[in-house]
């Protein structure tokens, strides 16, 4: 890149940041960011974490105003966890090509055809789906939220079938898994690994449950994001291949700098994730827009769920 723009980037990216952190306090306002956003929004964020970990540092927010870099599914989770305070999506347009692949309808009629069944939806869900199941889980304490369920013998999970078979591995209940899948996560091949093995034999392979059965049986350890993080600060290796979004580097770079990561494909981007900058998160503190409301009793019917599976973690 030539030395004028770097400078100019540098420069833009400064004053950005400069005018975020005087809004926030003008605004008594909070920014939750997931550790798949943009670096540049990681840094100006006031928290980071997975979805498990916004959902619980959401519960304790004080501040009036709250922005979530993150999809629309997580700013839904912030909102009905607190209905009262102002929360904004920085851009509307950043969903969740999962949380589209199961609705109200398709949950009802597993319902109806499984009635002594518990209903489980990850996280990576619309507040409709959270409305209509009996408790929420993320990647980080989908197994934990299964071995509480003492007394259902069958678990309806939806919608990612992925993570539903891997904690399906660790349960004697019978799963009756939804056909969801990440498009980001199934971009990380079984290829990806073995050649990125050869050239760093010394690499551990951790990878995110969302990624296929294959891939999974190809690393060392499966973890959600923030296991992931926990894991690299405590593990003696010092080279890591990471099978999920490359978002997550920069955090565990920023903690580790002198531990190695590679990412499992460089192409395994979430585009909705990116959609968010400095810019826009600068516009909606100024102009208190891109507002995200939810319907209470929706909300509602949504928070039990979410507040049960916080309750178990």
């Amino acid at each position: 890149m030539d030395i004028r723009i770097l400078t100019s980037k540098i420069s833009i990216m400064k004053n950005l940041t400069e005018k975020i952190n005087r809004l926030k306090k003008e605004r008594e306002a909070i920014i939750l960011a997931h550790n798949y956003q943009l670096s540049e929004v990681q840094n100006v964020a006031d928290f980071v974490g997975d979805s498990l970990a916004l959902a619980q540092e959401a519960v304790k927010v004080k501040e009036k105003v709250i922005v979530v870099c993150g999809v629309k599914f997580m700013v839904e989770t912030v909102k009905i966890l607190n209905p009262d305070k102002k929360v904004f999506l920085p851009d509307k347009t950043a969903g969740c090509p999962m949380a589209e692949m199961i609705d109200v309808q398709k949950v009802r009629q597993l319902k109806k055809r499984y009635p002594e069944a518990a209903v489980v939806c990850y996280v990576n869900s619309t507040v409709e789906v959270k409305a209509e199941s009996d408790i929420c889980c993320t990647s980080s304490n989908a197994q934990k939220v299964i071995n509480s369920l003492k007394n259902y013998r069958r678990i309806i999970f939806v919608p990612d079938k992925q993570l539903g078979h891997f904690v399906s591995l660790g349960s004697d209940k019978e799963f009756i898994l939804g056909d969801g899948y990440c498009p980001v996560h199934a971009k990380i091949t079984e290829q990806n690994i073995k050649d990125l093995k050869k050239r760093f034999s010394r690499a551990e392979v951790l990878v995110h449950p969302e990624c296929s059965l294959a891939v999974r049986n190809s690393a060392d350890k499966i973890l959600s994001t923030g296991w992931m993080q926990k894991y690299v600060a405590n593990s003696s290796t010092k080279y890591f291949i990471i099978g999920t979004e490359p978002g997550i580097i920069h955090q565990m770079r920023k903690q580790n700098p002198r531990k190695n990561f590679y990412p499992a494909n460089n192409s395994a981007i979430c585009a909705d994730m990116k959609k968010i900058d400095l810019k826009k998160i600068a516009d909606v503190l100024e102009n208190l827009d891109n507002e995200v409301e939810v319907e209470r009793e929706i909300g509602l019917k949504a928070k039990r769920g979410v507040e049960r599976m916080l309750g178990i973690s």
